[in-house]
């Protein structure tokens, strides 16, 4: 029974991690954040400010080389026109494994409203980026030793890919979708061993509406998210849930997500089958001093089986520049 227990652990933790470490940046819920540009190029600009988002993320403190994660983006308009630019660079460790990517990012946005007061608003955004992947095999044995599937170094290997994607933003109402990864690559499989896929394809839809009673300070904002990888017929889904609070000096927010895998792991329990699937909640508050941004989020996976139990901690810092006046009379925190 623990040896199967071990099985599923490694089974539930480990393929997800390893599904995604070909993909690039890995989808977790820091675009709750003020950073939907991190899952969704349409998004780059879109602000009447310029935005700068710097993220650092650990996984179980306490376990060695745990998975960790550090994005810097920045983005914005090209002067006064409708297009706008953006970047993304990022490294992922896990392990003996890491992931080292950059991205930059070119989208329009199409003003369909009569006047600048009624926001309506259809954005079109690419991303050209690449990943290099390492492998640290040179631990792996010790002085003497020989294995002819392990190498003993450090190997590499390099892919580029695209993104594109589209957002649609009516009043208070949003709806964005992307196809990431979208060119065919060479799978990566350092020594013939283990999983690689050419198709990196994946999918993303995020809608949302936020809701604010007339003379209010507060305002609420549900959204979903879903996810699709192609290759492997994984399904996600996000279900959010935002507040916001103006205040003298800016803004108070947080909020709670919650995401589940639509697709279980079965595993043997005794003489029974049983099955689980991926549950996380993630809590998170943030603040907006000025045109300074603070976050903190926190993911903790409720799986009655699972590696850890500590939980996924992410800071996330910002900084707002080059601003203009706030053209539109709605409430779209990711606009005005």
């Amino acid at each position: 029974m623990r040896l199967k227990k071990i099985c599923l652990i490694i089974l539930i933790t480990l393929i997800p991690v390893i599904g995604s470490s070909q993909e690039g940046l890995p989808i977790y819920s820091d675009y709750l954040t003020d950073n939907y540009y991190l899952l969704h190029p349409s998004m780059a600009g879109i602000a009447n400010c310029a935005k700068i988002r710097l993220t650092a993320r650990q996984q179980w403190f306490g376990i060695d080389d745990a998975p960790n994660l550090q994005t810097l983006s920045a983005h914005g308009r090209i002067g006064d026109s409708q297009s706008a630019v953006g970047a993304i660079v990022y490294d992922d460790a896990n392990g003996f494994h890491s992931t080292t990517g950059a991205q930059v990012t070119y989208a329009h946005h199409l003003l369909f409203s009569r006047n600048e007061v009624d926001l309506n608003m259809l954005s079109f955004g690419l991303s050209v980026g690449f990943n290099q992947y390492k492998l640290d095999e040179s631990s792996f044995l010790a002085p003497g030793e020989f294995d002819q599937l392990i190498a003993g170094i450090e190997q590499s290997a390099t892919n580029f890919n695209i993104d594109v994607g589209f957002s649609y933003h009516f009043l208070n109402f949003y709806a964005i979708a992307t196809a990431k990864n979208i060119l065919e690559n060479e799978g990566i499989n350092f020594n013939e061993q283990g999983f690689a896929f050419n198709n990196l394809r994946s999918y993303l839809v995020s809608v949302g509406n936020v809701f604010h009673k007339y003379g209010s300070d507060w305002s609420f904002e549900p959204s979903l998210l879903y996810f699709y990888r192609d290759a492997t017929r994984e399904n996600s889904i996000d279900v959010n849930a935002k507040v916001y609070r103006e205040m003298d000096f800016g803004k108070i927010w947080g909020g709670l997500s919650y995401r589940r895998s639509l697709d279980g792991a079965e595993f043997l329990e005794g003489n029974d089958v049983s099955s689980q699937k991926l549950q996380i909640f993630t809590p998170f508050v943030g603040v907006d001093f000025d045109q300074l941004t603070f976050a903190y989020t926190f993911s903790y996976q409720a799986n009655t089986i699972n590696f850890n139990t500590g939980g996924f901690h992410q800071i996330t810092l910002g900084y707002n520049f080059n601003c203009k006046r706030e053209k539109y009379d709605c409430d779209c925190p990711a606009i005005n």
